[in-house]
């Protein structure tokens, strides 16, 4: 009896002291100070980016610095004196004396560079995005839905009452005539097509722009390339791409004559990744055909050359590319990836094309903001340099799989020690149009942290991740969880030959797609001891008629549920439920329009009728990407809580 009790309060013991390491990491994590929208003018002059105090999606500052003056200090430029304001979406005019930006999503504000003097330009009822400016910076042009819309798939959607699907609110083309708050602004293109992106002709009498009928959130996965003249508003269609192909980024040659796009399998808008491909005239060209990398963004620099910055093999690089032969020259390689477009750009050009800012971060550097020339960058800010890494080495893995190379990090304890077996966390990331590169923690989901407590982690990009090519990421159509999970395993066997690790303790977990893949994961083998499925997805039959975005699936599965029922159930883990045996938390947002909670119910349930230890926590009012940075925070601290009492 005595042996009982001294056992018993020494795993009392250990989980307290767990949960204090828990609370440590996160805390700091929370205290993080995080960038986004970094831009510099176009004359390289001047450099701003958007701070958020800790990682809360809540209120954010917008920041002015003069690269020119080695003794100037950025200085915030605000548009109000109330601290929960939300100001974003910084745009330089083109001769570079001034900028616009956006106050939560219906106020457009325009800034002096010189004075900082600020002036409110337009306050809308509705939701605007993507300002740009005429060529000539004499005006502007801005996506506007009336009245509503906007957000994203990733948002938390409305309670589904009433009518359903019976109001779609468009986002259309506006054009400002002049930048004074009395400027009138004209809808120029037709109220029955969504605008998702657009960009200017040099001449400014023209846009290049992807549309697609709404509803908005649906159908950018069959959106088309259009041209569309601003004094008739003829909207010309000029390239429809195939069903596996979306497309994003339109931006036009400095002559007028050619526009380049990425076009590439993407399963979530602006999560960009393919090839660079050109519409001159009437035809369209794959420019990076065969690449192994993925563009995810791209600027003109010249008639002939494009620069774009791309995934690739697990981190990031910048190439230039010679519109004329093809050929390409890599310019910058790091482990870390740089957006030049997207639903989170961090890099930005001049227009001499060789000076840039950007915001960046390692496992080994917390984030900030750089600028200089090209892979010369300084750093100008020191927000975080307080920061230590909680978590030991990062290094990057590859292996073979079934004839592929396939790469993924690891990432070792924060106190290693050579000898010892440890414990693995296994985090397959979400798309499956993604990929996992170097990067500080943030407090969404991050196994990171799980290194403080003693962990490997590994992050694998199995095949359907970008960095490899769009063959590779192509390479599980109609095949979901079957080959991915097979390089999965694989590099599991590649990492324990590498590290130290207790092969008989390592767990699985992921969000969005990675949830899926914990779930199927769980019923086709019970190597993993333990396993966190976040936003997940049991049932891709029942999940057709019950996701927001069901578009995104036909390139995929090649037909709808209703065409080739087949195809969805031989992927979904509720046809191989009676096969688990691992302890499975499952975890979701009440409102997640992407993968929504019926489908963690279904699973949950299942478990829950054959024995399976399982756990189900919904968060209230959440999307598909938490927004309250206490629920963010609970997530994490219910993950590896779940992962200490089943793998330490």
């Amino acid at each position: 009896m005595c042996k009982l009790i001294v056992v018993a309060a020494l795993v009392l013991c250990e989980l307290a002291s767990a949960q204090t390491s828990i609370d440590r990491v996160l805390g700091e994590l929370e205290s993080v100070r995080t960038f986004s929208g970094v831009s510099i003018s176009p004359d390289g002059h001047w450099i701003t980016w958007v701070e958020i105090a800790g990682d809360h999606g809540g209120g954010s500052e917008i920041y002015l610095l003069d690269r020119t003056n080695p003794a100037a200090t950025p200085a915030r430029v605000t548009s109000g004196a109330d601290i929960e304001r939300r100001e974003h979406g910084v745009v330089w005019s083109p001769d570079s004396k001034q900028f616009t930006f956006l106050r939560d999503q219906n106020q457009i504000y325009i800034a002096d560079a010189s004075t900082r003097k600020v002036r409110l330009l337009a306050d809308l009822q509705g939701y605007v995005t993507d300002v740009r400016w005429r060529p000539d910076s004499s005006g502007l042009a801005y996506l506007f839905a009336a009245n509503g819309g906007g957000g994203g798939p990733l948002e938390a959607v409305p309670a589904q009452t009433g009518v359903i699907g019976g109001e779609t609110h468009n986002q259309r083309l506006m054009v400002m005539n002049g930048t004074s708050q009395k400027a009138e602004s004209v809808a120029v293109s037709p109220a029955e097509l969504n605008i998702y992106e657009y960009d200017w002709s040099p001449d400014g009498r023209h846009f290049a722009a992807i549309a697609a009928p709404g509803p908005a959130d649906n159908n950018w996965w069959t959106a088309k390339l259009y041209t569309l003249d601003l004094h008739s508003k003829e909207m010309k269609l000029v390239y429809t791409p195939p069903v596996d192909r979306q497309i994003a980024v339109p931006r036009w040659s400095p002559d007028g004559r050619t526009i380049a796009f990425i076009g590439g399998l993407m399963s979530d808008e602006g999560f960009l990744g393919g090839d660079i491909f050109t519409f001159e005239g009437g035809g369209v060209t794959d420019l990076t055909s065969g690449m192994k990398a993925s563009a995810n963004g791209l600027v003109w620099r010249g008639n002939k050359e494009i620069l774009f910055t791309e995934d690739i093999e697990g981190g990031g690089g910048i190439v230039s590319l010679s519109v004329a032969t093809g050929k390409s020259e890599l310019l910058w390689k790091g482990p870390e990836t740089l957006h030049q477009d997207g639903n989170y750009p961090d890099f930005s050009f001049a227009s001499d094309g060789v000076t840039s800012a950007a915001i960046r971060s390692t496992w080994d550097a917390a984030p900030e903001v750089w600028a200089g020339k090209m892979g010369e960058w300084k750093k100008i800010t020191t927000a975080n340099s307080a920061q230590q890494p909680h978590w030991g080495k990062a290094e990057s893995v590859t292996w073979q799989s079934e004839g592929s190379r396939v790469q993924g990090w690891l990432v070792y304890p924060e106190h290693f020690t050579p000898g010892k077996k440890y414990p693995m966390v296994v985090e397959i990331h979400g798309g499956p149009a993604g990929m996992r590169s170097a990067s500080w923690p943030g407090s969404h989901f991050d196994m990171s942290v799980m290194a403080g407590l003693g962990y490997f982690v590994f992050f694998p990009n199995p095949r359907g991740s970008y960095g490899e090519g769009e063959d590779f990421t192509k390479g599980n159509v109609k095949d979901f969880g079957g080959g991915d999970l097979r390089d999965v395993l694989a590099g599991v066997d590649a990492v324990l030959k590498l590290a130290p690790i207790d092969e008989r303790r390592i767990g699985v977990t992921g969000w969005s797609y990675g949830g899926y893949m914990t779930m199927w994961t769980v019923t086709q083998t019970e190597r993993f001891r333990a396993a966190v499925a976040g936003a997940g997805i049991a049932n891709w039959q029942s999940y057709y008629g019950e996701n927001s975005i069901d578009e995104w699936m036909i390139p995929y599965f090649g037909a709808s549920v209703y065409d080739d029922p087949a195809v969805y159930a031989k992927s979904s883990p509720i046809t191989f439920i009676k096969q688990v045996k691992t302890p499975t938390l499952i975890i979701v947002g009440e409102r997640d329009g992407e993968c929504p909670a019926p489908q963690s119910f279904e699973f949950w349930h299942a478990l829950e009728t054959i024995g399976v230890p399982t756990q189900l926590v919904v968060y209230p009012g959440e999307g598909h990407s938490f927004r309250e940075a206490k629920n963010r925070l609970d997530v994490l601290r219910r993950t590896l809580a779940w992962f200490e009492e089943y793998l330490k």
